[in-house]
Formats: C-alpha cells, structure tokens, sequence
C-alpha cells in the first residue's frame, strides 16, 4: 500500500472509529496492517539504528546498561532491545501487538515481548533503570495515564528516553496528539536535562538532518520532539 494511500485509510479509519466507538480495535488494526505492508516491503524488519538513539544520540556509554532493567514502551516488531540483550539485565519491550508481532519475526529476538499497553505497566513499583518510548508516546489511548506508569516503574535516578512526533490533529494510530508543552506533564517527579526540536515528519531522518523547529512559524505542521530526564529521588 502507497504511504499516501495508507495516511488516507488511517483518516477514514479515525473517522469511522469515533462514530462507532470501536477506536482501540480500529487503531490495532491499522497498526498491524502497518507492519504488515513494512515486512512485505521490507522483507526483514531491521534493527540496526536503534542502538545509536539509546546510547550516542543522548550520550550516554553503552557499558551504562550492562546489568540494568530497560523498558521500552510501544516498542514494535523490530527488535528495539536486541541491542542490549546480552548486557542488561532485562530488555522489555512493551506493546499490545506484541504477540502479533511475533508472527512477523519478533519470535527470533532475544529481548522479551510483553503484550500489555502502557496504561497498566505489569511491573512493580520503582523497577527499571531505563524507560524508553520512541515513536509511541502519541499511539497511546490515555497519555496521562501512560505519563504517570512511566514514573511509578522507573528507579529514582532512573532515566526516561522519549522521542515522539509532535502533531496538531489525532489520527486512528496517533489518538493522542500533544504539543510541545507535553513535558509538563513529567514534572515534578521528572527532571528534564536535555530537550530538542527538530521540524519534519520523519521520525529518525528528521533529527539526524537536525533542523531546529522554528516556533515562529505558526502553521500546523510536524515537528519532533526528543529529551532526556531523570526521575528525582524522594523527599526524605
């Protein structure tokens, strides 16, 4: 399917869901056709990007996770933490297609998958060392909800990675669509100590071509947000 065609069927697909009130079944459909079309396309769903945005896009030494708990949030089919498998102590990838994903090949990776949204994080309080949403925080159905079990599962010290596109209007696979303003919704409990703009739609191309988003220009259009925060240890 054309990437134009499947923008149109992702606009219908909203329209068609809010009138039957069956959003969520719409959205992971749309998603799983998604991946779908990408593993035809692609013939084998890769990997080898991610590791750069967890280690040397927020400068932080790969050695860091050995031993450590990671999370991923809305991570895909790809393979986000097979990077780090072998060093970390666990390598979690959150998604609610994750059993569907191991249909596509995720069955072949060593990280494991675990079917759940992130709206009710399977895993106790103050338990990872890293959480990590790329590309996903804007697919969630409830972000405050998402927002606050980000905060409950991450270790004080703990450090959490976002990189999400920023747009003005939802669709059926990015319901929840936010401003830029949405890292306010970290604090207190998360302190941000590195937050970039990028223009552009593109995800990944987009902050590597590194066009800083230009806030003068009001038109409604994409841009990318990534930062870097850390959760703040309790008052004592």
């Amino acid at each position: 399917m054309p990437i134009e065609s499947f923008r149109k069927y992702n606009l219908l697909s909203l329209l068609v869901s809010k009138a039957s009130g069956i959003s969520t079944i719409m959205k992971y459909n749309s998603e799983l056709l998604y991946w779908k079309y990408k593993k035809l396309r692609e013939k084998e769903l890769t990997n080898w990007h991610y590791e750069y945005f967890f280690t040397d896009y927020f400068k932080i030494e790969k050695d860091w996770y050995k031993g450590k708990k990671v999370l991923d949030i809305g991570c895909g089919p790809r393979g986000s933490l097979e990077w780090v498998s072998d060093i970390a102590d666990e390598a979690i990838g959150l998604d609610p297609l994750s059993d569907n994903y191991l249909k596509l090949g995720a069955i072949n990776h060593k990280m494991k998958y675990v079917n759940s949204s992130s709206e009710n994080i399977p895993y106790p309080d103050n338990y990872f060392h890293i959480v990590s949403s790329f590309n996903s925080l804007d697919h969630v159905d409830d972000i405050d909800s998402t927002i606050s079990e980000i905060k409950r599962v991450l270790k004080p010290e703990g450090y959490f990675l976002l990189i999400s596109d920023i747009h003005p209007k939802p669709t059926i696979t990015e319901p929840s669509a936010f401003s830029w303003n949405v890292t306010e919704k970290l604090k207190p409990e998360l302190n941000i100590v590195k937050e970039t703009h990028f223009e552009g739609h593109k995800m990944y191309k987009s902050i590597r071509a590194g066009i800083p988003f230009d806030h003068k220009n009001i038109s409604p259009r994409y841009g990318v947000l990534t930062l870097l925060a850390i959760k703040q240890l309790a008052d004592r």
